[in-house]
């Protein structure tokens, strides 16, 4: 469940890829085709200017640079919003992303971008029942479907994960509950014959290298098959078995994941 006093801060991510104004059109194709993003934040001197997508660049031929069809109209959120009023407007608008900005005067910092992705893990740090029904209630929200929920065990060699990297202390901690017959159930989502890992991670990943062949879900059975942001983001990024979930070094703990929008 997505708790009323948790923060975009909490959630959001600090490692943007930004352009600036003066930047070529060619140069944001290359940057668009090298990260796989499909719209960037412009900014200058650390100010939010506007946003550029493939849609704009599309809609505005003619121009060279990235002033000439960027959108200037953009709508931010801040650090301190609750995650759940930025969640509402994202799913009312049908946004997949929000810029975090701080204010410096008449200025807009920008600090972060909070992301549908974001709002989905919110809900499921901890697996519960309510917990799932929060995610089942939003998933039937932002794509017009209908659902039921599930307890059972997965095969783990059929999950498609949505996270392609952990980290070594949380894995060694679900290494450990695992060893003990401690672990909590993972959350996958059904959509056709796909079964789509959502939270779970550092379990699945923990299990397969014990060699457990299946484990405790809960399952959100989608009534058609459908898609999800989630998926195209990790098929983006290569993410299709358990086996392509990679542990991070040790430096990395805490750096949070570069967090692809999936554009719904």
């Amino acid at each position: 469940m997505m708790g009323a006093n948790h923060k975009v801060r909490d959630y959001m991510s600090t490692n943007v890829i930004t352009v600036s104004p003066d930047m070529t059109l060619e140069d944001v194709k290359k940057l668009m085709r090298e990260t796989e993003h499909d719209g960037f934040p412009v900014v200058e001197n650390g100010e939010i200017k506007g946003i550029i997508t493939t849609r704009d660049m599309v809609l505005r031929e003619g121009g060279r640079f990235v002033r000439d069809v960027m959108t200037t109209e953009v709508t931010v959120t801040f650090p301190d919003t609750r995650l759940i009023d930025a969640a509402r407007v994202m799913f009312r608008r049908g946004f997949s992303r929000l810029p975090v900005v701080e204010k410096e005067g008449n200025k807009k910092k920008l600090i972060g971008i909070v992301t549908i992705t974001d709002v989905i893990r919110s809900h499921i740090e901890r697996a519960t029942p309510e917990k799932v029904r929060k995610l089942r209630d939003s998933l039937e929200k932002l794509y017009g479907i209908k659902s039921v929920v599930r307890m059972g065990d997965v095969s783990i060699s059929e999950l498609r994960p949505t996270q392609g990297k952990v980290h070594p202390d949380e894995y060694r901690g679900r290494e450990y509950e695992l060893k003990r017959g401690l672990a909590e159930p993972v959350v996958v989502i059904k959509s056709g014959d796909r079964l789509i890992l959502v939270d779970g991670h550092h379990r699945a990943l923990a299990a397969r290298k014990l060699g457990i062949e299946k484990i405790r879900a809960y399952i959100i059975v989608l009534d058609r098959d459908i898609e999800l942001g989630l998926e195209r983001t990790a098929r983006k990024q290569g993410l299709r078995t358990i086996d392509d979930i990679k542990i991070a070094e040790e430096t990395e703990h805490g750096i949070v994941a570069d967090i692809v929008g999936g554009g719904e």
